[in-house]
């Protein structure tokens, strides 16, 4: 990685205040009105004058907008975040009512219905049209007046249900006091710099919250099975004001579905992934279920059997494995069976040093490189900068900014957000992206650096592959970087990086002892990498249990009929295998309320992640599991590069050099049941 240097580009603005937001907002909404009204009133419409100005005011307001509505998640000041929320929500609302223009309609209709207007369109120029025509259909320009008028007041007020839910979650953190004793099982470093706080009987315990770097140690870690039963509890029972928001966002889509001649939401918002239809979907899920299930079946008798012996060993009867012994038994087996401590294994895994490592590996395979910025006018001191630039010649490919440690007020999971999308000016030169990766690993104690978990780290790569996916997108239109990716396909190359963490060599490389500065021994390296099937099928069937219930709630024939909890719960057992707990744990409690993805954009389309998983485990074995030095620069040119303005299942036969093979999958997770061809529409 090259030295440090200042940042080059167009900044961007994070120091804002709640006045100055609003007032950025208005300005916004001010300027697209304006340009929607010249369009409305072209005399003679044109491709330039119309899909092509409305695609530039995307390009031009992207990074202002997306800057206003990040600050919620980032922010240390609430007010701030507050006035962020009401930003995205002010701007969304306008969006929505621009896109129900009839008046823009028209003009655009009169471009989209001339053919030589189209004919004489490059490729990119042409997908523009394309998904212009489809955007105006889909937001209901061919309904009735009444009707339109409907379809707008619901997506109105799913526009607002989808921002309080976020600001719910990100805000809406648990936590409980255990004495010391409550803990047993945990290392020391968890204890090193943890507030504390007096219990109700004035005891001085430890403070405990459900932000990762506290729950998953916890939930993997703790021997009491009262401490993990409670910690579950907790955290389960978070956010119970976003059961009857999710309740009604699920039936208001339905309505807006049903208004737009679909059956349910799922078919709307299947129509333009690859899957095409919900049915593809479920042949998709059932199949892999069926697969996985011998595997799970094993892994779970094998957790029961540890908890048995536990619970015969403390002189206690046994009723039965629950949510919250899951992660602790999956731990459990996996150190009995390869000798691997997570523990252990973190002490070589330094955040400073995994994070250059990895980010060496990733400039070197996609023929990039990468510095590090000065003093970056960030939105927090925790924040890193880097700027990319291409290895063949120099020319600036984009910035991108990490975030990666748990503050009060932040979002509390994993992601990208792009700030300032990449596009092509008027005058032909490039506008360069920017995107901020948000992530919630162990902060530094006053004892060692921020130490990573294995999963961190698989986390960490997942989540560049986002990064660079965005950077490297070189399209004409904003619209079809990162977001404009079929949601279907869009996890591919996060999934794919995600090998390396897996990968010896990559291992040795970025792997060095926090203390002795010593690389990661090649048996534990080894034993690591043996691991990693552990508890495979279980894991799988999580997923598969999250997808099922997004596609159960966004297919229900009554969707304010739906009792939520109910349905969450009795679907984690009858997928997941694994139950909530006898009904007095489980009252109260559903998952669903910090189940962030079901309004943040994969509604109906939480199987996207298995679904891509299948193309990434294929792209893996074909490519990158022997040496092949151009594999990188091909994954750049045929992936990455082309965004959302190619078809995805095109780029993948391209760098493939065929149609994807299914069985990929199956064999990357150790499942020895037999798969049968899956196609990339689902059919078996």
């Amino acid at each position: 990685m090259a030295a440090l240097r200042r940042a080059a580009g167009a900044a961007l603005a994070f120091r804002r205040t709640p006045s100055g937001i609003a007032a950025a907002a208005a300005r916004l909404i001010a300027r697209e009105k304006l340009v929607h009204d010249q369009v409305a009133a072209e005399p003679r419409p044109t491709f330039a004058s119309t899909i092509a100005r409305l695609a530039r005011l995307e390009n031009e307001s992207g990074a202002e907008a997306a800057t206003l509505g990040f600050l919620q998640n980032v922010d240390a000041d609430k007010r701030v975040r507050d006035a962020s929320s009401e930003a995205e929500r002010a701007l969304l609302s306008a969006r929505m009512a621009s896109q129900m223009r009839e008046d823009v309609h028209r003009s655009v209709r009169r471009v989209l219905d001339d053919p030589g207007a189209l004919a004489a369109l490059d490729p990119e120029d042409r997908a523009l049209a394309d998904r212009m025509a489809r955007q105006y259909r889909r937001s209901g320009l061919d309904l009735p007046a009444g009707q339109r008028a409907e379809l707008e007041r619901i997506r109105a007020r799913l526009i607002a249900i989808g921002v309080e839910f976020s600001r719910n979650i990100n805000e809406g953190d648990g936590a409980a006091l255990f004495a010391r004793a409550e803990l047993d099982g945990l290392p020391a470093s968890f204890f090193s710099g943890r507030a504390t706080a007096a219990a109700e009987d004035g005891t001085e315990q430890y403070v405990v919250t459900t932000k990762y770097p506290d729950l998953v140690p916890l939930m993997q870690l703790a021997r009491r099975e009262a401490t993990r039963r409670r910690m579950h509890a907790v955290a389960e029972a978070r956010c119970p004001q976003n059961i009857p928001l999710l309740r009604e966002a699920v039936a208001l889509r339905q309505d807006a579905a049903r208004l737009l001649g679909y059956r349910t939401h799922a078919e709307f918002a299947l129509e333009e992934n690859m899957a095409r239809a919900p049915a593809a979907v479920l042949r998709f899920e059932a199949d892999l279920r069926a697969r996985l299930a011998p595997q799970a079946e094993r892994e779970l008798r094998e957790l029961e059997a540890l908890k048995r012996a536990d619970k015969a060993a403390a002189g206690e009867p046994y009723a039965g494995l629950f949510a919250w012994d899951h992660r602790y038994y999956a731990n459990l087996a996996k150190e009995r069976r390869h000798s691997v401590c997570d523990e252990d294994v973190r002490q070589y895994l330094p955040a400073p040093a995994v994070t250059r490592g990895v980010l060496d590996v990733c400039q070197d395979m996609l023929g990039l490189r990468l510095a590090r910025v000065e003093r970056p006018d960030a939105w927090h001191p925790d924040v890193e900068m880097y700027e990319v630039r291409d290895a063949d010649g120099g020319a600036l490919v984009g910035h991108f900014y990490l975030d990666l440690y748990p503050r009060p007020g932040k979002y509390n999971h994993a992601c990208v957000v792009s700030l300032r999308p990449g596009y092509e000016r008027e005058d032909g030169s490039r506008e360069c992206p920017a995107v901020a990766m948000l992530a919630n690993f162990p902060r530094p104690t006053a004892d060692a650096p921020a130490l990573l978990t294995h999963d961190d780290v698989v986390t960490l790569l997942h989540e560049l592959g986002h990064v660079f996916h965005a950077l490297c997108a070189r399209t004409r239109w904003a619209r079809f970087g990162l977001d404009g990716v079929q949601m279907d396909f869009v996890e591919a190359p996060s999934q794919l990086l995600e090998n390396w963490a897996w990968d010896p060599a990559v291992l040795r490389r970025v792997a060095v002892h926090h203390r002795t500065g010593a690389p990661i021994p090649a048996d534990l390296v080894a034993r690591l990498v043996a691991a990693r099937n552990e508890g495979a099928g279980l894991f799988h069937l999580r997923q598969l249990f999250f997808g099922r219930f997004d596609m159960a709630v966004h297919s229900a024939p009554d969707a304010r009929a739906l009792d939520i909890p109910a349905l969450y719960r009795a679907l984690r057992e009858q997928v997941a295998r694994i139950p909530a707990g006898p009904a007095s744990a489980a009252a109260g409690s559903c998952g669903a309320a910090t189940f962030g993805h079901i309004l943040g954009g994969y509604d109906a389309q939480y199987y996207v992640y298995l679904w891509a998983k299948v193309f990434s485990a294929d792209m893996y074995a074909t490519r990158f599991r022997r040496p092949d030095p151009r594999a990188g620069r091909d994954l750049r040119r045929e992936i990455l590069e082309p965004g959302g303005a190619r078809d995805a299942a095109a780029g993948l036969a391209a760098f493939l050099g065929r149609e994807p093979d299914p069985a990929a999958l199956l064999a990357l997770i150790g499942c020895d049941a037999g798969p049968r061809h899956v196609t990339a529409d689902g059919e078996t």
